[in-house]
């Protein structure tokens, strides 16, 4: 094959070429969606090798895998394995809350853990659902429901719901955490952005022996009542000189969904500046999503900064 063009240019197709080729030689294949993660990786790392990049975290029978998909995923999950307690910060369909699915299943898997808690806040996306019939599960249910959908998108439905009638996976709102001490665990909170500080602090503080613990959210969508500060914009603020703690901020560039995914959050990400300096009158943007930059710069809390989707075949990031 011969690329002609740009120096450069040819330069970065050939290694984009050469990375493809060595995906379909792995056996792992090549989707239009690897096209485009490879480019955009390449562009920005030269030198990456998609094979230290491409891990396998969690095997679903002898065909399926779920990998990481970029390298602000596998910093991610290299930041989990250092950590016993992760933060992730970033938009929707960056993958953070599908990995660290995977990441809890395979530690369960490996018997590093004796069980999975998954939680989140009971908190109604900007619109008000009224009276929800039935017993306290069914009143639960549909805001946990995004974390039983990545559950059984990682392991055979009827293993799921017995694990969870046994007990050794839990998802449950977070006002259930209140009181409990969580040993030998893996402990997921998302959508922490709608924690306030008091939830959150109560969550932090159920960490037991042999525990881990990974945050996600998104402070650009907080349901939180107006002037209520989020927990999670606060936990940042307040915990970022705990070494013992990583944190992770993922950028539009690293949404692996559908490609309007990306467009769709920048597109927003510039109309929330725009208004910001229009409601401040100064010259350069100053609210939430500013604001965690600027602590993320002074806590590590980068793309891949110490201290510190996968996405599967099909791609991470279908919980956010």
């Amino acid at each position: 094959m011969r690329v002609d063009g740009d120096t450069q240019q040819a330069a970065l197709a050939r290694r984009v070429l050469e990375e493809l080729y060595w995906l379909l030689e792995s056996g792992k294949g090549v989707r239009v969606g690897d096209v485009r993660h490879v480019i955009r990786m390449l562009s920005d790392e030269p030198n990456v090798r998609l094979k230290d990049v491409y891990e396998n975290i969690l095997s679903l029978g002898s065909r399926k895998v779920l990998r990481a998909k970029n390298l602000s995923q596998k910093r991610y999950v290299d930041l989990i394995r250092k950590h016993d307690v992760a933060i992730a910060i970033g938009p929707a369909g960056t993958g953070k809350t599908y990995l660290a699915m995977a990441m809890a299943v395979a530690a369960l898997q490996s018997k590093e853990v004796s069980r999975i808690i998954l939680t989140r806040p009971a908190v109604e996306a900007g619109e008000r659902l009224g009276f929800l019939p039935g017993d306290l599960s069914d009143k639960v249910d549909p805001y946990m429901r995004p974390l039983y959908d990545a559950l059984r998108d990682m392991m055979d439905m009827e293993k799921a719901t017995r694990l969870i009638e046994r007990g050794t996976i839990e998802v449950a709102p977070l006002a259930f955490m209140r009181g409990r001490t969580l040993n030998d665990s893996f402990v997921i909170l998302d959508e922490a952005q709608n924690t306030t500080g008091e939830q959150m602090k109560m969550f932090l503080t159920r960490l037991g022996d042999g525990s881990q613990v990974v945050i996600t959210g998104d402070v650009t969508q907080v349901d939180l009542p107006a002037g209520t500060e989020s927990g999670l914009v606060e936990a940042v603020r307040v915990l970022r000189t705990i070494r013992e703690i990583g944190f992770m901020r993922f950028e539009a560039t690293d949404v692996v969904r559908h490609p309007l995914v990306q467009s769709i959050v920048q597109a927003y990400d510039r109309a929330a500046q725009v208004k910001a300096r229009a409601a401040s009158g100064a010259d350069a943007p100053h609210n939430i999503t500013k604001d965690t930059s600027e602590q993320a710069s002074s806590t590590g809390l980068e793309d891949g900064a110490e201290p510190e989707q996968g996405a599967s075949e099909d791609e991470a990031g279908d919980t956010g």
